[in-house]
């Protein structure tokens, strides 16, 4: 309620303070049609009949519009509209009666005329949308209006058949300015009435330009230590404010909110400061960030007075920021007080420091926009000098870490001079003939977007080279340099010299050659110099990383063509940080073949909850999620009561929104609850009321103590029937001398978890209570198999709109006999999104956000209407578009740089069909998610006619008929497991796979085909998008047995002499050697230092994204590391198990693991979708699998698997036996398990000794030639050797057989 109070308050003030500026309310006036001709100009036209100043809107004077001349190669049309407008929209026409109009363009704005700034919509796009006639009015509303005095109409397209045409109207609204000019050295100030102000509220607004990156706008300090200071630093908006926080205040560091980028373009910002007590918007132009303040305060105590436009006196206490602005301000109003008019009339209340006067008149720096990163250049004439050598002065900025910025041709040795961005510093470089050269480097960072000084000259024998204010780098030379020919900035034509660099992309301005500027307009107008690719009068450098569309805390770095995202240390992978690297249940992990162990899982996917920490219980039937809190031992309560009770809160291992994800995507949830009593009673026995109690997650009240029915205050007895005495619900409310137990469960699951226990009745003589919460346990993913069969054409289901317009990613399983159908669809007035089965082997990803339609497909091999389970995920990002079928190759389409991001939809989302109601889906869907939202299907299809709950099917149930990765296929009279991307056998895929390896064995698996070229085709309608290929990632899993260190476990290596490769080292410790760029020291880690050569089985599980390292050892948490690149593993040559011959490129320790290969058990190999030894076990007469030295089928793996689970499994019944019954019980137990602990040891050492007998009979009984042992063989797998070729796979290039 507070925080609502707060909004409204702070919208209270947001529309007082807009109301003391401009009025808005009725801004769309005609602007251009009153205007005398003398207020239009052209870059040409054709004759005097189509002048700039014809083109008014639905006016046939002349030839009816502007047209320029045909050999004008930058046409343009300006308006001046006399003063300061603002402008909410603009309209265009063609030429009166004619075949001439523009189909596109850019709109440029300015006060003065001379430097431009391009308008950009909301979503970055510069484009409008013109004529597609000659008379019909096209009008473009502002998502933004701007205040102005100049527009500048640059066309882009036109129409083909005919010319360029315009005639244009600008519609908006005069509004009241009040401007002040500060020189650097001045400043305002507001002097209060009385000593000091103290306020709680404040709105605070203005606008300004400047074309320098730093000064003070804005400060106020009082002796309390509060403090507000507004500051333009680095051409970003820095708010620091203080109230009444102490450790602020004595503190050097001071933490300011930013917002805004190149706010040095000297050109109009707005800016808006509403603060109520600790709440405070800061909002410069569109962009907004909503904080609060820290310290005890919710009042700011300014003293004395606020300064506008710097700090006067430097030496001020507590002042921290010195230098002034340098700019203009306009519209200052501080809480509806106009300070410059104040100022203006001179009233007392306003003082004057330095220079302030009352019109803008900063000078224009005028500037050059270099397009191109391949063809840009300017070239300049070189001016004379006086003193013999040259000089070459420029301001530059950019984003693009690499360019050259100035090239010359000199007279003498040396026979050139280049100044280059390189590596984000400038390096100058002398070539002299021979292939010699010199070289300096100067800056650090200059790829930072801000305006940075070069000077460059040769005097005294020295080439000087000056970056900003730093010292100077120079080159000593033999004689003096002079210039032949002209200076080129930014590149150069390749008629004149070769330029091994990029060329520059960004903008430069104040250029001077031997101390004379260059007049860019004379360049413009080919007076002057030569130039391609350049855009003059602007800079147009555009932040791409404001806002930053990089999800989920991604950095966002960029160039000036893009940006990218750093998706390091988030736990999402993309190109915009959306994936979750993790699995979304234990449900899910145990669908992929892992273990019980500590794994990370993110609840929500992409959502906005981050993943969290949780333990999975592979080992019962259901998979249990465990979720820990901060009191694991239990808890004696003595002296409480009802007036002085005992309270615990209880701290779990994740947040409280995951947990809330977790329980109610989760099919059931429990928490027991161990209580033990002495004279001491949960209810009180005279009315009922409760004397302990609970609190659920959302701190409600809760007085049950056992089952699923919360209105019932009982405990488990009284629901059992079993209480001790039958006339009280708890055997605690009996209130006896002994001790007794009123243990239970609570399983309403919105209730769950428990996050407070209180207890109240321990305060009498003898009384006592020992009570133990435990772990949160959860089990199911309810998400997993909710499903809906469609079968009406027309039928559809329907969810309120998709919430995409910056990224969605859709997953879905279904199943058909139908050739096509659509799946999802959802419609905006242009824009829509689309997911379906376009043919019986083609799934189909479509939408369009502005840019035209866009299509991505797969094609498969086999047909997708077989009526088996198909998986598909689609994603579309501000970056790409991806679409996943099955374990079909992933296909990408990038999105165009400059194009529109928004998806805005306004239809409902339409689930198995169309709004159409034609071409709709026919079969079963399930598993539906969007942005990690679960869809309820079966919720939905329960009142949708044509649609029934759930799938017709074995496979469609919830329990998991096929294990480890396998695929479950319908039969006419069953079902059968398809083991193809699995590393087990058997009928169920849970039967391990594995093979005793000897010092000379090996398996080596020879790729025929390289997954890095594995393609499918896409299409796109429109030309600016272009395809990339699948992202770097290996997912590797394998279980072994050995006794022997160094070894050789697993290697991967490439035609490109990549390599990855799983060692022991020589104590027994696990390494990973990732060598991914053949120019580097291969990236090494060591994800456990112990010993893992101990003759137990030990399972890792090694899993990268990018460069991201994921490694599980065991049963342990997930470990993530970082490598040193992303780089994909070009052309996989092969993966060998054991012993390698072939190490050509390997490191020494490697080799020498190598050399030494392996001697133990090996099982459950799976690299990607590729089961090796599985592989080697059934096709050893394939070429694509090679067998060297003897290898024994074994059940080794099983065997160790099973030694180890009943060791945990003791563990376990001796940890819930030790909960339940308490101390008491704990000698006793202890010596259960040791006895049992004996015996398990006993007995695997006979099973060892068994083992080797048997294994040493095996190997004597073997030919010289290396073979198989093959027991049993056919009772386990069925004949599939003619399926491992990978081009006769059943999947798109990819291993399948069917077990």
């Amino acid at each position: 309620m507070v925080f609502l109070l707060q909004m409204f308050t702070l919208y209270s003030l947001s529309v007082f303070s807009g109301a003391s500026a401009a009025t808005h309310h009725n801004c769309n006036g005609p602007l251009v049609s009153a205007l005398p001709h003398s207020s239009f100009q052209s870059s040409s036209q054709s004759s005097v009949s189509f002048a700039a100043y014809n083109a008014k809107l639905n006016r046939r004077d002349g030839a009816g519009g502007w047209s320029p001349v045909v050999t004008d190669q930058e046409p343009w049309l300006q308006v001046d509209l006399r003063e300061q407008m603002e402008v909410t929209a603009v309209a265009t026409q063609g030429r009166y009666d004619s075949w001439d109009w523009v189909s596109s363009y850019l709109l440029l704005y300015s006060d003065t005329g001379r430097a431009w700034k391009q308008y950009r919509h909301e979503d970055g796009v510069g484009r409008f949308v013109g004529n597609v006639n000659s008379e019909a009015v096209v009008q473009n509303k502002l998502s933004h209006p701007v205040r102005t005095r100049f527009l500048r109409f640059i066309p882009l397209d036109w129409n083909p058949s005919g010319w360029m045409g315009l005639r244009v109207e600008v519609y908006g609204c005069s509004y009241k300015s009040y401007v002040a000019d500060f020189d650097g050295r001045s400043s305002l100030l507001y002097r209060f009435n009385q000593k000091s102000m103290s306020t709680v509220k404040d709105v605070i607004s203005l606008r300004f330009k400047s074309h320098q990156a730093e000064g003070v706008l804005l400060h106020g300090e009082g002796q309390r230590g509060d403090y507000i200071t507004l500051e333009l630093h680095r051409g970003r908006l820095d708010l620091y404010l203080n109230l009444d926080d102490s450790r602020l205040r004595f503190s050097s560091r001071r933490v300011a909110v930013t917002v805004g980028s190149l706010l040095d373009d000297q050109h109009w910002h707005s800016v808006h400061i509403e603060r109520f007590n600790k709440q405070v918007n800061l909002t410069v132009d569109s962009h907004t960030q909503h904080f609060q303040t820290k310290g005890e305060g919710h009042s700011l105590e300014v003293d004395y007075e606020l300064s506008f436009g710097g700090i006067p006196l430097p030496g001020k206490p507590g002042t921290f920021l010195r230098k002034n602005f340098h700019g203009c301000m306009e519209n200052l109003y501080y809480n509806g007080i106009n300070i410059i008019d104040l100022a203006k009339r001179r009233k007392p209340q306003i003082h004057s420091v330095g220079n302030v006067t009352f019109s803008c008149s900063q000078p224009q720096l005028v500037a050059c926009t270099f397009l191109s990163s391949s063809s840009s250049f300017l070239s300049l004439p070189s001016a004379a000098s006086a003193t013999g050598g040259f000089s070459v002065r420029f301001q530059f900025r950019t984003w693009n870490p690499d360019g050259l910025l100035l090239s010359v041709q000199l007279n003498l040795e040396p026979q050139s001079l280049e100044l280059q961005i390189s590596n984000s510093r400038l390096h100058l470089t002398l070539h002299s003939s021979g292939r010699r050269k010199s070289e300096v480097s100067a800056g650090h960072r200059v790829d930072d977007g801000l305006w940075h000084s070069v000077s460059l000259g040769t005097r005294n024998l020295q080439v000087t080279l000056t970056v900003d204010s730093e010292p100077s780098s120079t080159i000593e030379l033999w004689e003096q340099l002079e210039s032949r020919g002209n200076f080129y900035f930014g590149g150069c034509p390749t008629a004149d010299c070769q330029v091994p660099t990029p060329t520059f992309q960004g903008c430069m301005r104040l250029i001077f050659i031997n101390s004379q500027p260059m007049d860019l307009g004379h360049v413009q107008q080919r007076f002057l110099g030569n130039y391609n690719e350049l855009q003059f009068d602007t800079c147009n450098i555009r932040d791409r990383c404001l806002p930053n569309l990089c999800e989920h805390g991604g950095r966002c770095s960029q160039t000036w063509s893009s940006f990218s995202c750093d998706c390091s240390g988030t736990g999402y992978s993309g190109a915009t940080c959306h994936n979750s690297i993790y699995e979304s249940s234990c449900e899910a992990y145990k669908l992929l073949g892992s273990s019980s162990g500590f794994y990370s899982i993110d609840p929500d996917g992409s959502g906005p909850l981050g993943p969290t920490q949780v333990y999975c219980n592979m080992t019962e039937e259901k998979v249990w999620t465990v979720l820990t809190h901060n009191s694991t031992a239990p808890v004696t309560v003595q002296s409480s009561s009802i007036q002085k009770p005992h309270i615990m809160k209880f701290n779990y291992s994740t947040s409280a929104k995951q947990l809330r994800a977790i329980v109610s995507g989760s099919e059931q949830c429990q928490q027991e609850v161990v209580y033990t009593c002495r004279k001491s009673r949960l209810f009180n026995t005279k009315d009922g009321s409760p004397l302990s109690w609970w609190l659920d997650r959302e701190g409600e009240k809760r007085s049950y103590w056992g089952g699923f029915l919360p209105g019932v205050q009982q405990c488990s007895c009284s629901l059992e029937e079993n209480c001790i005495d039958m006339n009280y619900f708890c055997n605690c409310d009996a209130d006896t001398d002994t001790w007794a137990n009123d243990t239970g469960i609570l399983s309403y699951k919105d209730h769950l978890p428990v996050s407070q226990i209180v207890i109240g009745d321990t305060n009498r003589t003898g009384s006592q209570a020992v009570y133990h919460v435990g772990p949160l346990r959860c089990y199911g993913d309810k998400s997993l198999w909710n499903s809906a069969s469609f079968y009406q054409e027309s039928s559809y289901l329907y969810f309120p709109t998709l919430q995409a317009e910056l990224a969605s990613d859709i997953s879905f399983y279904f199943k058909t006999n139908a050739p096509s159908g659509v799946f999802l669809e959802n419609l905006g007035l242009k824009d829509f999104i689309r997911v379906e089965l376009s043919s019986p082997s083609v799934v189909t990803f479509s939408f369009d956000v502005g840019n035209g339609p866009a299509v991505l497909s797969v094609k498969s091999h086999l047909p997708l209407n077989d009526r088996q389970w198909h998986y598909v995920r689609a994603e579309r990002n501000v970056k790409e578009a991806s679409l996943q079928v099955d374990q079909l190759p992933l296909r990408f389409l990038e999105a165009p740089a400059d194009g529109h991001l928004r998806l805005r939809l306004s239809s409902q989302l339409f689930i198995g069909g169309t709004a159409s109601q034609q071409r709709g889906f026919l079969g079963c869907i399930r598993t539906l998610t969007i942005n990690g939202v679960s869809f309820d299907l079966e919720e939905r299809a329960k009142m949708t006619p044509g649609v029934s709950s759930g799938c017709p099917g074995y496979c469609s149930g919830s329990s998991s008929l096929c294990h480890n990765r396998g695929r479950c296929i319908e039969k006419s009279n069953g079902y059968i497991c398809d083991c193809s991307q699995s590393a087990y056998g058997g009928t169920t895929c849970n039967q391990e796979v594995s093979v005793s390896f000897d010092r000379e064995s090996s398996v080596t698996y020879t790729f025929q085909e390289p997954f890095s070229v594995m393609q499918n085709r896409s299409s796109h309608t429109t030309s600016v998008s272009t395809e990339s290929s699948s992202r770097a990632r290996e997912d590797v899993a394998f279980s072994f047995v050995t006794s022997q260190r160094p070894a050789m476990l697993l290697t991967v290596s490439t035609f490109s002499q990549q390599y990855i490769a799983v060692i022991l080292a020589k104590n027994g410790s696990l390494q990973i050697w990732y060598h991914l760029q053949t120019d580097r020291s291969p990236d090494v880690f060591s994800p456990a230092l112990s010993n893992l050569a101990d003759g137990r089985l030990h399972r890792i599980r090694i899993h990268r994204v990018g460069n991201n390292l994921y490694v599980q050892i065991d049963q342990d948490i997930h470990r993530k590391y970082m490598l040193s690149s992303d780089a994909e593993l070009i052309l996989i040559r092969s993966l060998t198990l054991g012993k390698v011959t072939r190490t050509d490129n390997f490191s020494e320790e490697v080799i020498q693991a190598a050399s030494k290969g392996f001697i133990g058990c090996l099982s459950s190999v799976q690299f990607n979708h590729v089961a090796p030894l599985k592989a080697a076990l059934t096709n050893r007469g394939s070429s694509l699998v090679t067998i060297r030295g003897p290898l024994v089928q074994s059940n080794c793996g099983a065997l160790a698997e099973s030694t180890s689970h009943t060791l945990q499994d003791q563990a376990v019944t001796a940890n819930k036996d030790k909960e339940q019954h308490g101390n008491g019980t704990q000698k006793d137990l202890a010596v259960i398990a040791g006895v049992v602990t004996a015996v398990v040891f006993i007995a695997v050492c006979a099973l060892a000794v068994i083992s080797r007998l048997l294994y040493q009979q095996r190997r004597a009984q073997r030919s010289s030639s290396s073979s198989i042992k093959e027991e049993h063989r056919h009772s386990m797998y069925t004949d599939y050797r003619t399926e491992l070729h990978l081009h006769n796979s059943v999947r798109d290039n990819m291993k399948e057989y069917y077990i």
